[in-house]
């Protein structure tokens, strides 16, 4: 007997065995990690300095990386969904990559591009401004690992949008300010929410990059998984509780926005 989702398609049964054996593979590490907790001590293990300081800090610069990656990565996507000439797809390649690079590495070219001694960062010294090992720094690393997912969101939304519809509105005497705003935006907002999801989930589990360039300092640039990291070293139980607390942050913002920004294909 063949299991029929909503999309109307059967589906043969072999398909629940790789599928359950998956569904295991990511809750099992979950559920031991969960296992690990001692309830009565996890208030205190919870309420330190140290934790509050990098929860907060985490959720801050995760905020505005967030910000940064909605105002520079929509243009972005609306760019790259348009673009006809020639390089474009290379173009995209590189946009991309932060994807598959390890994180480790966009922070070494960050430091290289905004370090006192990087591309930039003489110039920007030269003015008062000093961005590596800062606040500003972990903001950055959060958005490069982060930018690519919002671009790919975007993309997908407006891959979506029926070419009909704009020529209609064009003929209506819509510009192209007007297209974008009353027409495209509105239709893409699902996946536009998506996109905000997912670079907030990026931005406030990142480490390696963060690490490289903005270093580890309580309060000004140790988030919560730097924090956890370190406390893997000298307290395994603060580790796990403050692993505990990330996965609820994450579980709680995904769970509040899918049912309204899931895109149709991982419905």
């Amino acid at each position: 007997m063949s299991r029929r989702p909503a999309g109307g398609a059967a589906l043969p049964r072999w398909v629940l065995i790789p599928a359950a054996a998956a569904a295991v593979f990511i809750l099992l590490p979950i559920l031991a990690l969960l296992t690990r907790i001692e309830l009565a001590e996890l208030p205190s293990l919870l309420s330190s300095e140290a934790a509050l300081s990098a929860l907060w800090l985490s959720l801050r610069t995760a905020v505005a990386a967030t910000v940064l990656c909605t105002v520079l990565g929509v243009p972005l996507a609306l760019v790259l969904s348009h673009a006809t000439f020639r390089g474009s797809g290379i173009l995209r390649t590189l946009i991309l990559l932060p994807l598959v690079l390890p994180p480790v590495i966009g922070g070494i070219a960050l430091l290289n591009t905004f370090g006192r001694q990087g591309l930039l960062g003489e110039s920007l010294e030269l003015l008062g401004v000093q961005i590596a090992f800062s606040t500003a720094a972990v903001v950055l690393a959060q958005t490069f690992v982060s930018l690519p997912f919002m671009v790919i969101a975007v993309e997908s939304a407006l891959r979506g949008v029926q070419k009909e519809v704009m020529e209609a509105a064009v003929v209506d005497g819509a510009g192209p300010t007007q297209l974008l705003r009353s027409i495209v935006l509105p239709l893409i907002l699902p996946g536009l929410a998506s996109g905000v999801v997912l670079a907030f989930a990026r931005s406030l589990g990142e480490f390696g990059a963060t690490i490289a360039f903005a270093g580890s300092l309580q309060g000004v640039t140790r988030t919560l998984p730097l924090e956890i990291y370190l406390q893997r070293e000298t307290d395994p139980d603060a580790a796990v509780a403050l692993s505990v607390l990330l996965i609820l942050v994450a579980v709680v913002v995904i769970g509040l926005t899918r049912p309204r920004t899931a895109p149709d294909a991982l419905r």
